[in-house]
């Protein structure tokens, strides 16, 4: 169940089928629902995310038809007008709609109907996939209820009090009478009459589709096909970072596609660290890829695009002409990053937890969401980030090992320990740092740390921890194990 903020408190946003079965539902405090069914589990709602990933789909719908909007905060609307027929009619588009969300683990309702209300009202409230014409239009929308026209709360619960309780009922009272009680234009623009005639077409209510958001392309058509479309490259990204320039963009994802005279096309990619627009430093994340290219019978087209931007400022350069080092620094994640692989090139990730293999985690250098605080001078090397409370091991194994441990008392710190079939007497010790298991998210069961920083004899250092104390009730004997390495 997922929660959002309301007048009094948090309200419910969204709830899974289980949820609603217990009683829940949208616009219901949080509270009274807990105070029925105390098991329900309750998220805070992402609002902005939602009405980002919303956006986006609305965007990705346009394979269907050229016009389409978000509709509320949980819905679309697409002006099919003149494109049904591409698909080989109504509901052979509307199968294909649902062959396509499942593919994103999406579902839907769907309908269609000959104006925006109407179709609003049949995908909320009719009957699944429902296709409505012109001539069914009245006869479709008599048995929904009041809610499908999009009135406010106490607007339905005055047709309530009235005995309105479906389309139709409003049909058939005089239209003087309502535009008397609740009024026609003006203020009221979502008057019951109003609604009442834009689900019926007597007024319009055309779908405002957004522009879709500006492409970063260059598109360069040769002449006569080349082998090697490398001398090429150069003006094309020239021009593309122009552009990038002009609107204050930067390229995170750089996309070149080769089409062949045979048909053929390939298709390569280039991430970035950070927002770049200099021409000769992508050309040079781009240059792995011509070693082992298949020209065939040559190449015709040239196409670079940025498939991902972000803003860029303008920076300033220092005295010497030399870029900032976080720039630089940037740069060089990026030329490694294309010639080995993302995932050969990492950078903290650091993440709010206490227990040390979930706070301390690495994650590729190029990350979707831009992480430009770990490509800060010393970053890569963990000098750039702020240093935890207390001193860590360089070291940190992936996954503790466990040790043999001999001790003087239960609780007391260790005295020898044999780690990989090798035995060692330890010399010094400091310690025992307790760290707590974090409640919100382990089970009950889950026992406390004390760890202990050791100096053999031999003059390692090492991080040891005991897991559990005797008698604690969550287990048998504490367990040893050794978590990482000093230098």
């Amino acid at each position: 169940m997922l929660a959002a903020e309301g007048r009094h408190g948090p309200v419910i946003h969204a709830a899974n089928d289980t949820a609603i079965a217990a009683g829940a539902a949208r616009g219901a405090r949080v509270v009274d629902i807990r105070a029925l069914c105390p098991e329900l589990l309750v998220a805070p709602a992402d609002l902005a995310g939602d009405a980002a990933a919303l956006t986006r789909l609305t965007l990705w719908s346009r394979r269907w038809c050229p016009w389409s909007a978000s509709d509320g905060s949980d819905g679309m609307v697409l002006d099919t007008t003149g494109s049904a027929h591409l698909w080989g009619g109504e509901a052979a588009m509307l199968a294909d709609m649902h062959t396509r969300f499942a593919t994103l683990g999406q579902t839907a309702r769907l309908a269609c109907a000959p104006t925006h209300g109407a179709a609003w009202a049949l995908a909320r409230h009719g009957a699944p996939d429902t296709i409505c014409t012109p001539d069914t239009l009245p006869d479709t929308l008599a048995p929904l209820p009041i809610a499908a026209l999009r009135l406010d709360g106490e607007t339905r619960l005055v047709l309530h009090r009235l005995g309105l309780k479906r389309i139709g009922d409003l049909m058939a009272i005089p239209r003087a009478t309502l535009a008397r009680r609740f009024g026609q234009d003006g203020k009221h623009l979502a008057t019951p009459l109003r609604r009442l005639d834009q689900a019926l077409g007597h007024l319009p209510e055309p779908v405002v589709s957004p522009p879709p958001p500006q492409r970063y392309r260059h598109v360069k058509r040769l002449a006569e096909p080349v082998m090697d479309p490398q001398p090429w490259l150069p003006d094309a990204m020239a021009a593309l970072c122009a552009d990038l320039t002009r609107e204050g963009q930067g390229a995170r994802h750089l996309r070149l596609d080769l089409f062949r005279v045979d048909g053929h096309a390939s298709r390569f990619d280039a991430r970035t660290a950070r927002p770049s627009r200099d021409p000769a430093h992508l050309l040079r994340l781009l240059q792995k890829h011509f070693e082992t290219l298949d020209a065939g019978f040559g190449f015709d087209t040239i196409t670079v695009e940025a498939a991902r931007v972000e803003p860029l400022s303008e920076a300033q350069m220092r005295l010497n002409r030399e870029a900032d080092s976080a720039v630089a620094l940037a740069t060089l994640v990026d030329r490694l990053s294309a010639r080995m692989g993302a995932a050969s090139v990492q950078s903290p990730a650091p993440r709010e937890s206490h227990i040390p293999e979930r706070a301390e985690t690495w994650a590729p250098a190029i990350a979707k969401t831009g992480r430009a605080d770990l490509l800060a001078p010393g970053g890569l090397g963990g000098g750039g980030l702020v240093a935890p409370p207390r001193e860590r091991p360089i070291r940190l194994l992936q996954n503790p090992e466990r040790i043999d441990v001999l001790y003087a008392v239960p609780e007391g710190p260790p005295i020898r320990f044999k780690w990989r079939r090798k035995p060692y007497s330890i010399a010094r010790h400091q310690g025992p740092e307790r760290i707590a298991p974090e409640w919100w998210r382990e089970r009950a069961t889950a026992r406390l740390r004390d760890y202990y920083k050791v100096e053999v004899e031999g003059g390692g250092r090492y991080w040891l921890f005991r897991e559990g104390l005797a008698g604690d009730g969550r287990g048998g004997p504490p367990d040893w194990f050794l978590h990482g390495l000093f230098p």
